[in-house]
């Protein structure tokens, strides 16, 4: 009996103590996002040269336990995990012009993350794109360019979600920066291009843009896409 009460306090004392770690990690986030993001740039020389608060952030990501069958824990950790790991990227390279400048920066390069070594990559389309069918993630996972969708100053928690993929893909479709309509012609962003499996599920480009839009496109508009921006998203 004293076993077993042992074994079930040890047991409570690991659940807690990555309830902790989950939870520490939701509130360093935020704090660090709303610390460091304004307009989405990022103030990467400022992180460089006191990069305290972004070390413990990086060190809580390596303790962190989630499951996917608490999806909206799971998505909200790894979407937090891929901008911040961006971020860590860039200032561990810094100063650098474009995350591109550095060889292997999204599928090369790996990161403890979760009690694992994975890379961006991996985060993007073996965590998300391939567990969970939701083309929304492209406008809220941040690649550290200026032709990225803004990154916000606040993390993503699971019980803000479901209304911030939403507020940022509604957001980032109604941005004449983003998507260049011009008469019966529309210029995308390489984005749709690159994933353009994620965008033609239910119909086509056009068709998934249209069900964020204000101000619709017309159906039968020559899509095209223009040059991606890879400058830094710097402030």
């Amino acid at each position: 009996m004293k076993y077993k009460l042992f074994i079930l306090t040890l047991f409570a004392g690991f659940s807690f103590g990555f309830a902790q770690n989950t939870s520490d990690f939701f509130k360093a986030a935020d704090a660090f996002f709303k610390a460091n993001v304004s307009n989405g740039k990022v103030a990467y020389s400022k992180i460089n040269e006191n990069p305290e608060a972004l070390n413990t952030l990086v060190h809580l990501a390596k303790t962190v336990s989630v499951s996917k069958n608490d999806a909206k824990m799971y998505q909200a950790f790894w979407i937090n995990a891929y901008n911040i790991f961006v971020i860590k990227g860039i200032v561990e390279n810094y100063p650098i012009k474009s995350p591109l400048d550095k060889a292997g920066f999204f599928d090369k390069i790996t990161y403890e993350i979760a009690g694992e070594s994975i890379t961006l990559n991996d985060i993007e389309n073996k965590k998300l794109r391939a567990q969970f069918a939701d083309a929304r993630f492209h406008f809220v996972l941040v690649c550290g360019a200026a032709g990225c969708p803004p990154l916000i100053n606040t993390a993503y928690q699971p019980n803000t979600l479901e209304a911030l993929l939403q507020q940022q893909t509604e957001l980032t479709l109604n941005n004449p920066n983003f998507i260049k309509v011009k008469k019966n012609k529309v210029e995308l962003s390489e984005i749709f291009k690159w994933y353009k499996v994620d965008f033609v599920k239910n119909g086509s480009e056009v068709d998934f843009i249209n069900t964020f839009r204000s101000e619709k496109i017309e159906p039968k508009s020559k899509v095209s896409y223009y040059t991606y921006d890879w400058t830094l998203n710097k402030q």
